[in-house]
């Protein structure tokens, strides 16, 4: 069977991607995608495809592939992160910490986002101003220093290590993640001699639990995870705002109902362009074609989530569009459906309506967007009041 080559340094897919990829949709619901040094990947660009991928039991997270070798030997035990694990290990620990993580957990500390969204807001310079660096990026980090109880002392170091780590290799993040790591150390040894009710504590409660408990070092892992994990909402922050200030009418139908709105924003601009590859545990047929066994796959979000088979008018934003059956896949679907989805929700829409409400005339100077074909993000966002 042959199929679509995707070429990932194409200009034009850098720059409209979801065209690109609404071609390649539209003339197969499998592609491949070369990688330099590594091999073809296979690419589902259909949403039921994609979604079923994503939960089927034969395609596996490999963690080989997550390793960081220029990180240092004592933290290595740390680096497994959840997204690493699949099977048993994976349902297991994601069974445990999902309490922490529901939907009205994520409610309960809106109250306790709403103030950092304010002192961000209140400190931004006056004139042309980069809303990417003083506003969607640090925003983030201090939500969960905030949920994990970090001292404000140390906040500014966790905002730099914090972002460091963010962006994922390289010797500044083998010299980060010594730092995250050893924050995260101190907040449970902190929380556990002198309990509150924090994410963090949530954790602590289930580690003590009868039964399968966390280890010391999945708690600690979990805690500097979130650093990593709980970045999806600064791109998908400044994505809605270059998005809102470029076509105002959509301001109106953003207050009219946010919680809506943000889930069509997730799905239109969302920043994940791609799942983390799967691979194949045994030889699988997909979509006409034979995935051999140890071959990646990954889901397309930029062309599943506009999948006229699985959306109405999917080309078109529609911040009042009654979520269809199926729903996105901006968060994933399946066993790693991301854990930290209520919470991201929650963030957006609380720093999207104060935003917006506290600075009703700001205006768009500049939306300069990243060469990035792995996320939908901007380099910067600058704007006037």
């Amino acid at each position: 069977m042959t199929v679509p080559e995707i070429d990932l340094a194409d200009p034009a897919l850098l720059s409209d991607p979801f065209t690109v990829y609404g071609r390649v949709r539209e003339a197969s619901p499998l592609a491949s995608i070369p990688i330099p040094g590594i091999g073809a990947m296979w690419a589902l660009t259909r949403h039921d495809n994609a979604r079923a991928m994503l939960a089927d039991p034969r395609f596996e997270i490999n963690a080989a592939s997550f390793l960081r070798p220029e990180v240092p030997e004592d933290c290595l035990p740390y680096m497994r992160t959840m997204s690493e694990m699949d099977g048993p290990d994976h349902a297991r620990l994601r069974k445990l910490v999902a309490p922490a993580f529901t939907p009205r957990r994520a409610e309960r500390f809106r109250p306790r986002i709403q103030p950092l969204v304010d002192a961000l807001l209140d400190d931004l310079p006056a004139g042309d101003v980069d809303l990417l660096e003083h506003f969607a990026r640090p925003l983030p980090i201090d939500v969960i220093c905030e949920l994990v109880g970090i001292p404000r002392a140390d906040r500014p170091g966790w905002r730099e290590s914090g972002g460091t780590v963010a962006r994922g290799s390289g010797p500044d993040f083998a010299a980060a993640i010594p730092v995250i790591i050893a924050g995260a150390k101190d907040a449970v040894a902190r929380h556990r001699a002198d309990p509150g009710d924090d994410l963090l504590d949530d954790l602590i409660r289930v580690q003590a639990e009868d039964g399968d408990r966390l280890s010391d070092t999945e708690l600690v892992t979990l805690v500097w995870h979130l650093v990593i994990a709980g970045q999806t909402p600064a791109n998908l922050i400044a994505n809605a705002v270059a998005l809102l200030l470029a076509e105002p009418r959509h301001v109106a139908a953003f207050h009219a109902a946010p919680g809506r709105a943000v889930e069509e924003l997730i799905r239109w601009c969302g920043p994940a362009m791609m799942s983390i590859p799967r691979y194949a545990r045994e030889d699988v047929e997909l979509c006409g074609a034979r995935v051999r066994k140890g071959e990646p796959v990954t889901a397309v979000v930029a062309s599943v989530n506009r999948d006229p088979r699985a959306f109405t008018d999917p080309d078109e934003l529609d911040l009042g569009r009654s979520a269809a059956p199926s729903g996105h896949l901006g968060f994933g679907h399946g066993p790693h459906f991301c854990l930290g989805a209520s919470l991201a929700r929650v963030q957006t829409e609380v720093a999207l309506i104060t935003l917006l409400r506290r600075f009703p005339g700001l205006s768009l100077v500049d939306a300069e967007r990243a060469p990035d074909p792995g996320t939908w993000r901007l380099a910067t966002l600058r704007v006037t009041r």
